[in-house]
């Protein structure tokens, strides 16, 4: 799963200013991301503490700690998901990942952890969506590369816990291929959506792929339950409850416009704030630079490799410019003494 262009609704004042969040690229100013410009461009609501009061009412159970920390920050329609939950309507979660790597990192782990928990407590069906034809058109990598990449994440997924029962999780290059419906969603958001709006959106060009200019109808439709007829049946009035992080945004207000237009519901959704990279505020890890991250499959020694440097960098620039009176760096020396001690 990738989960718009650079906002251009206002000239940056200064590099603290600059920030992009696309499906494919994040990064900001030396502040970090400004999440309330986010929200006021993306158009989406802010977690607000009434919100989680009534989570907390109607499941009887105190709010995630993700939503209690404000990782998960903004939402689309959550109180429908509430409403349909209090009257005992059925609805179904759906998340994903665009495997690019042979492990997933931490920042990875986000959304797949709060599913998890909101599949225990609300009691729900998932999907579980890996875009190998994704990864496929914006990577270097061989269709059987990608294909093969969505199975080693799924294994990473799947030790998350979520209950076997009620979890779907497909490829995208053997779920088209075995079930019709899906197509057919791929095709009806297509005809809805032009190539401009496409461009607008996400942020393409002349230059890219036809297939690039495609594909965000594939993320959309397992928006829609009846895709999923083993699950749904020919069920269309399924509401569908989508956990990602924010840069995915731009697919999912694509297809809430097109979603009406096909007597289809509307998904909600409910964003989280990205895992800042090793390196800083600035952008978020990212699988396609190794020193940004935190693999699941790292060893000791590599994440010690990792961490160390950075933090001793962090005391160097940040706490010891600060004149600080007790000297922190030789904590970061197993063979310095502070204070006569080791």
């Amino acid at each position: 799963m990738a989960d718009s262009s650079a906002d251009t609704s206002a000239v940056p004042r200064n590099v603290d200013d600059v920030q992009e969040v696309t499906p494919w690229e994040v990064h900001a100013g030396e502040k970090g991301i400004d999440y309330q410009r986010l929200i006021e461009k993306f158009g989406s609501q802010r977690i607000d503490p009434s919100l989680l009061e009534r989570i907390e009412r109607l499941t009887k159970q105190t709010p995630h700690r993700f939503l209690r920390r404000g990782i998960f920050f903004s939402h689309r329609d959550m109180q429908q998901v509430l409403d349909n939950y209090e009257t005992n309507k059925p609805f179904y979660l759906y998340t994903g990942r665009g495997p690019s790597s042979e492990a997933m990192h931490l920042g990875h782990l986000v959304p797949f952890i709060f599913t998890k928990h909101l599949q225990d407590v609300f009691d729900v069906p998932l999907v579980i969506q890996m875009t190998d034809d994704e990864k496929f058109l914006w990577k270097d990598l061989t269709l059987e590369e990608a294909h093969r990449l969505a199975y080693e994440n799924a294994k990473d997924i799947i030790a998350c816990g979520f209950d076997i029962n009620k979890t779907f999780i497909f490829s995208d290059l053997d779920y088209m291929a075995q079930e019709p419906q899906f197509y057919r969603n791929v095709l009806r958001v297509r005809k809805c959506v032009t190539f401009n709006q496409v461009k607008g959106i996400f942020g393409l060009t002349d230059s890219d792929s036809t297939g690039k200019i495609a594909f965000p109808a594939v993320q959309a439709v397992p928006s829609f339950s009846n895709t999923f007829p083993q699950i749904f049946g020919d069920r269309a009035d399924v509401f569908c409850l989508i956990p990602c992080a924010i840069d995915q945004d731009p697919y999912f207000r694509m297809t809430r416009d097109v979603a009406p237009r096909l007597g289809y519901l509307k998904p909600a959704l409910i964003h989280s704030t990205f895992f800042p990279g090793l390196q800083g505020p600035k952008g978020k890890m990212s699988a396609s630079d190794p020193n940004s991250s935190i693999f699941l499959t790292d060893a000791v020694d590599q994440i010690t490799a990792k961490v160390i440097p950075i933090t001793v960098t962090y005391v160097q620039t940040t706490l010891l410019s600060q004149t600080c009176t007790v000297r922190v760096l030789p904590f970061l020396d197993p063979e310095a003494r502070v204070f006569g001690r080791p």
